[in-house]
């Protein structure tokens, strides 16, 4: 039985939540191993609604371990409400089915105004962060003078280390002409946190060795989108790590022969939040019906997502940057009824045909999209969970895309319900 990857081929927001607790009712162990409280995945399940930013989706299922690796930067004040929020709708979270790994990075309060000051500024590119935090507290973790949550185990090691932290942070206030930041402020605001947070730290490498020896199966969940990775994507309008596939290996502490299986999670149109290149996009009439079909928001910000025809392109490029074996296709049953769809297969660009986004700025906001034109359905494929369910031609779309994208579809999403899933092939036997 092979481990498997489960990373989102498009910019995030492709239904990775659904999949992964779909898929996890066949693994052992869940893994959470880059990004952080930004990431945002909506589980329906049985009618209830849980919505989850930082806990790996498979903690919603009893029975299994969930791990967030030291590839994600964790808010210990947000982990400890969302925590506390789920427990509040019933589902069981302690020391026995969570652990966090001992060398992860912790957000805090300086990191989160930062963002903040960062991304109201006047002048300068606007990202489209999240405002949370996730990107500042990478930085301090290459510039070696993160806080870890190790670190909240021996409170007396801590006023040193904030110390080495505000060096550089009250640096950048006095930039802003802000007030400095004081060292018992922060030693208050960990302090405060550690008590209930200490409880879920472990080593998450050797547990994962010890799980992987033992065969059990691990499932990795990545956050956001392969296109928002900070070396793969469409840089500078990117998230703050690595989103592609190897990143489950580093971010967790496994080596890369510990992965068997990379699924990507593609919706069967294209959707964007924040700003950014998007070549698909529609600003007409069709792209508002997708998104209020498609009720596109973000679970985590609530803001509009932008919406665009399926880029064939974009996703065979990640296709190749993540190593993908097979694609989940989401969100199918929003282009119910279309006369016609269009797909995306390549670009223009200053006058020559190109076959994927080139890396540079300013190209990535010249290329012109080039479409192909296919006869759309009028049957319905909600809820479908065979392809005998499945309208001819919403099929012969499946297939279309499985050719330009150079990889084929394992799974069909037709809900957000977790049964409501067409299986084709299953990651979890390789």
């Amino acid at each position: 039985m092979a481990n498997v990857v489960v990373v989102g081929a498009q910019w995030g927001d492709e239904g990775k939540g659904k999949i992964v607790d779909w898929l996890s009712e066949q693994a052992d162990v869940v893994v959470r191993y880059q990004g952080g409280h930004n990431a945002g995945h909506t589980l329906v399940i049985d009618g209830t609604v849980y919505k989850l930013s930082l806990l790996p989706s498979g903690v919603i299922r009893p029975g299994k371990r969930a791990v967030i690796g030291n590839g994600v930067v964790v808010d210990p004040h947000a982990l400890a409400a969302e925590i506390e929020r789920l427990q509040g709708q019933g589902i069981v979270i302690d020391p026995a089915n969570l652990v966090v790994a001992d060398n992860a990075t912790l957000i805090l309060s300086i990191h989160r105004e930062l963002d903040a000051l960062r991304e109201g500024e006047g002048s300068g590119t606007k990202i489209g962060t999240t405002k949370r935090g996730i990107g500042p507290a990478y930085e301090d973790k290459v510039g070696r003078r993160a806080i870890r949550l190790m670190d909240l185990a021996d409170l007396s090691s801590l006023p040193e280390k904030i110390d080495r932290l505000l060096v550089h942070h009250n640096a950048l206030r006095r930039g802003f002409n802000l007030p400095e930041f004081q060292l018992a402020a922060i030693y208050d605001e960990l302090a405060s946190i550690a008590p209930k947070v200490l409880p879920y730290m472990g080593s998450v490498w050797s547990i994962l060795d010890d799980d992987r020896r033992a065969g059990r199966r691990i499932l990795f969940e990545g956050a956001q989108g392969a296109l928002l990775d900070i070396d793969h994507g469409t840089y500078p309008f990117v998230t703050s790590s690595n989103t592609v596939a190897g990143q489950a290996a580093t971010g967790s502490g496994l080596g890369p022969g510990a992965i068997g299986y990379v699924l990507g999670i593609a919706k069967a149109y294209t959707t964007r939040v924040g700003e950014g290149p998007f070549p698909t996009e529609l600003h007409d009439e069709t792209g508002q019906l997708i998104g209020e079909r498609g009720r596109e928001f973000g679970t985590v910000t609530g803001r509009k997502r932008r919406c665009g025809w399926f880029d064939a392109a974009l996703v065979r490029q990640t296709v190749k940057t993540s190593g993908i074996d097979g694609i989940a296709l989401t969100k199918l049953d929003i282009l119910d009824g279309f006369k016609t769809v269009k797909v995306c297969t390549g670009y223009r660009l200053d006058g020559a045909v190109v076959d994927h986004l080139p890396a540079s700025q300013g190209a990535q906001g010249r290329v012109e999209p080039i479409y192909e034109e296919i006869e759309g359905w009028s049957g319905s494929t909600a809820g479908a969970r065979s392809w005998a369910d499945l309208p001819a031609q919403a099929i012969k779309y499946v297939r279309r895309i499985e050719e330009l994208i150079g990889t084929s579809v394992a799974l069909v999403s037709t809900s957000p319900e977790r049964d409501d899933t067409i299986l084709v092939r299953n990651p979890f036997e390789g």
